[in-house]
């Protein structure tokens, strides 16, 4: 992959402008960094508690920024880091964990590079979280474009994603009770081949079905969560026509008890393999050629389970209406699992500090 030379580059004098609230689609971001929106993801409610939604409600100790950064050991991603500050061609002049946070808060905020510049500019939270003083410069957005690029050069999104992860069980939130699986569509933002035109996105691809709100052309988010904390363990994104089913497997982490799924993942031989594996299979059992109808039994055992994993709905739910990642910015396959995990990492940031007393 081509890259080109990360240098510093000073963005123009702000002077004394005042943007006021910095707005993306329905979302508000306010003075403190905290965003303020109604549970429907409708219009900002001013009278919320500012960083009710970033928190979950919860604010203690400072700014809702102020508290997330205060739980994470920062030095252990700046270590990762390392190699991107040994200079030569490629490497950032910027400190790799100050782009790094400002990726950050791309993804928890659902805001372009465009945006994110804009964001750094004025907003003094932003400042802090990512470790910039009033006089600092800011990068721009052709920096963080390239910073994300390098990562994915030196496959660094995966290992930053596993270093958190280091981090929530050495703090106990990762309880290890069972593994939820799940996949959503993600829109790519390149439009199909039409005509003469040809698509721009080699990989994006054609997936959902008529009667689930249609097709969707873009990527698929396979995701397994962690049973009662809602944190996200594994995610592996595909072009949007690959099955639930194909990557199910590579979703298991081993360690839990008992692995909740839907029907899209229902095999005999994967529910044999689990239970060998000493682990309970509570996957939607689907009717077959043999058994057109279920027993009142398995009936009853689906209705059960899909009460169980409904909760990892929400980790979708927060992706698409609070975080507001409702498209895949960049292109190619590579990319778009760089979009995604930085997603995850950042959920999997939020939910730590709603979850956290």
């Amino acid at each position: 992959m081509h890259l080109c030379n990360l240098r510093s580059e000073l963005a123009s004098a702000s002077g004394s402008r005042d943007w006021g609230l910095l707005r993306n689609s329905s979302v508000v971001i306010p003075s403190d960094g905290s965003i303020l929106e109604d549970c429907d993801g409708g219009e900002a409610n001013g009278s919320a508690e500012p960083g009710g939604a970033l928190l979950g409600g919860k604010v203690v100790g400072g700014a809702p920024l102020d508290r997330l950064a205060g739980l994470v050991k920062w030095y252990r991603f700046d270590k990762l880091l390392t190699p991107l500050r040994e200079g030569g061609p490629g490497r950032p002049a910027w400190p790799p964990l100050v782009l790094f946070k400002a990726l950050l808060l791309q993804s928890l905020y659902g805001l372009s590079d465009r945006e994110s510049e804009e964001a750094l500019a004025d907003r003094l939270s932003f400042r802090r979280f990512v470790g910039l003083s009033l006089d600092d410069t800011i990068p721009d957005h052709t920096v963080l474009n390239r910073f994300r690029n390098l990562l994915i050069a030196e496959g660094l999104v995966e290992e930053l994603f596993a270093e958190l992860d280091r981090q929530l069980e050495k703090a106990g939130v990762m309880l290890k009770r069972g593994t939820m699986l799940d996949a959503t569509l993600i829109e790519a933002v390149s439009k199909p081949s039409s005509g003469e035109r040809p698509c721009s996105d080699p990989d994006a691809r054609f997936g959902g079905a008529k009667g689930k709100g249609g097709f969707t052309f873009g990527y698929k988010a396979h995701v397994g969560v962690d049973e009662g904390s809602g944190l996200i363990r594994t995610v592996i994104t595909t072009p949007a026509n690959v099955n639930d089913t194909v990557v199910a497997d590579a979703l298991i982490c081993g360690d839990e008890k008992v692995v909740w799924a839907d029907a899209a993942y229902d095999t005999h031989a994967r529910r044999a393999r689990l239970r060998a594996l000493g682990q309970k299979p509570r996957v939607t059992r689907r009717p077959n050629k043999h058994h057109r109808q279920l027993p009142p039994r398995l009936q009853l055992l689906n209705k059960l389970i899909a009460r169980r994993r409904a909760a990892v709905e929400t980790t979708f739910a927060t992706w698409k209406n609070r975080m507001h990642f409702t498209a895949i910015r960049y292109i190619g396959l590579a990319k778009a699992s760089a979009q995604v995990m930085l997603a995850a990492l950042a959920f999997n940031l939020r939910r730590w500090a709603a979850i956290t007393p």
